[in-house]
């Protein structure tokens, strides 16, 4: 096997572990819980991350492959209209069969039923695409899970570590870009693995801006509620004052009084670490009571081309994740932009079932970048396009101010 081979097999088989890992601390009611339509059963994420591999390289590669069980593709596909019906969302919490360990046992066969694959230099570019929709799909499992735990008034630990402190808090600076007609999306002359929606590579012109030099604080957003910011409706989108009003939003979700809820329980909130589990409407009511505004996705991405992508606070492995407050452009939250979430010139969707992955959902969404504690490490890069509808906020979704010059 070439190098080069060898090392995405590597990948697969690291992937695959984490993802094994992260469920290893849940019971099987854990695993099974579903706390709303936007959030999925652990096992779930451990099953449906199964099926696109069984799916889309060993059913449609692998002559003679048998499926490990034909009645759970009804159960695990997604959203993929061209592989037929499918269980509704919200009913994945309903799963009490397969067991997690009926799972895991799928697993392990699909596992072994690849290994001939991993070498094939003709199947590499699906086996990425694989990759990094389980690397996706780690991060929704943690997030999930989060949500999950929340809803129970024990506020029972994932985890058993106690979260650490946060780093020494960075003095806001402003770094300031004199604006020019930039390139921006994946280039793909460079390495490495990257989505469709990412690309093509095409020309954007930028006005002189500033972009702050960390993301924003559990310090700075107490003082924004201390003034008022939930009952302002000078501050907020139309949309977002409905959403307020009907929701009854008068802080970040997983807050209370002066504590956050974690995969670890319930802790003290740490003031300088980077609020998180805010709302599109919530981050740019802030930027305004700050008197300053979101950033585009394309003063983002300029501003981070030169910056290491595996920098920062980033999974690594199934430890607790939490933010911490580093300056790195990448790691801690994923940082919303004022962009809406469309598609660049020229963007074509991917050829058969696998182009459904993002092109079907450029409508109604703004685009985050950088990563999360929660994105594996080396999943992300500047041109990556996170996204999400203005109202979720049970990601680890924070923001980093930006201003005109």
């Amino acid at each position: 096997m070439r190098a080069e081979q060898a090392e995405l097999a590597q990948r697969f088989r690291d992937t695959r572990a984490l993802t094994r890992n992260l469920v290893w601390h849940l019971s099987e009611a854990d695993a099974t819980l579903q706390s709303m339509e936007d959030a999925s059963p652990a096992k779930w994420h451990l099953a449906h991350t199964n099926w696109f591999f069984e799916t889309f390289l060993l059913r449609d590669n692998v002559s003679g492959y048998r499926l490990f069980d034909e009645d759970w593709p009804f159960l695990f596909n997604s959203y993929y209209e061209s592989e037929g019906e499918r269980i509704a969302r919200f009913s994945r919490g309903m799963l009490s069969r397969p067991t997690v360990s009926q799972i895991l046992d799928w697993r392990s066969h699909v596992d072994d039923a690849m290994t001939p694959l991993l070498g094939d230099p003709e199947h590499a570019a699906l086996i990425r695409l694989g990759i990094a929709h389980e690397q996706q799909h780690q991060e929704l499992l943690l997030t999930d899970i989060k949500h999950a735990l929340f809803q129970n008034p024990l506020g029972p630990a994932m985890f058993e570590a106690i979260p650490t402190r946060g780093k020494a808090l960075a003095e806001l600076e402003w770094h300031e870009h004199p604006g020019e007609i930039a390139m921006v999306g994946y280039d793909p002359a460079g390495e490495g693995f990257a989505f469709d929606n990412e690309g093509p590579q095409h020309r954007v012109l930028l006005e002189p801006f500033a972009l702050a030099n960390r993301l924003v604080t559990n310090r700075e957003w107490d003082e924004f509620i201390a003034d008022g910011g939930y009952r302002n409706a000078g501050l907020w989108l139309s949309d977002g004052w409905c959403w307020v009003q009907t929701e009854g939003v008068t802080a970040p979700l997983y807050w209370r009084d002066t504590e956050n809820f974690t995969h670890t329980g319930w802790h003290p909130r740490e003031p300088d670490a980077p609020v998180t589990h805010i709302s599109y409407y919530e981050a740019d009511a802030f930027a305004t009571w700050a008197g300053t505004r979101l950033p585009t996705e394309f003063e983002w991405e300029v501003a981070a081309q030169g910056s290491d992508p595996v920098g920062g606070n980033q999974l690594d492995s199934a430890d607790p994740p939490l933010p911490r407050g580093g300056a790195e452009m990448f790691g801690d939250c994923w940082q919303f932009t004022r962009s809406a979430y469309l598609p660049y010139p020229r963007f074509r969707p991917a050829e058969g079932a696998v182009g459904e992955y993002n092109g079907k959902f450029m409508s109604g969404q703004f685009v985050l970048k950088g990563a999360s504690c929660a994105t594996a490490r080396g999943h992300s890069r500047a041109s990556y396009r996170n996204f999400f509808y203005p109202h979720q906020r049970w990601q680890f979704t924070g923001l980093r101010l930006a201003k005109d010059v």
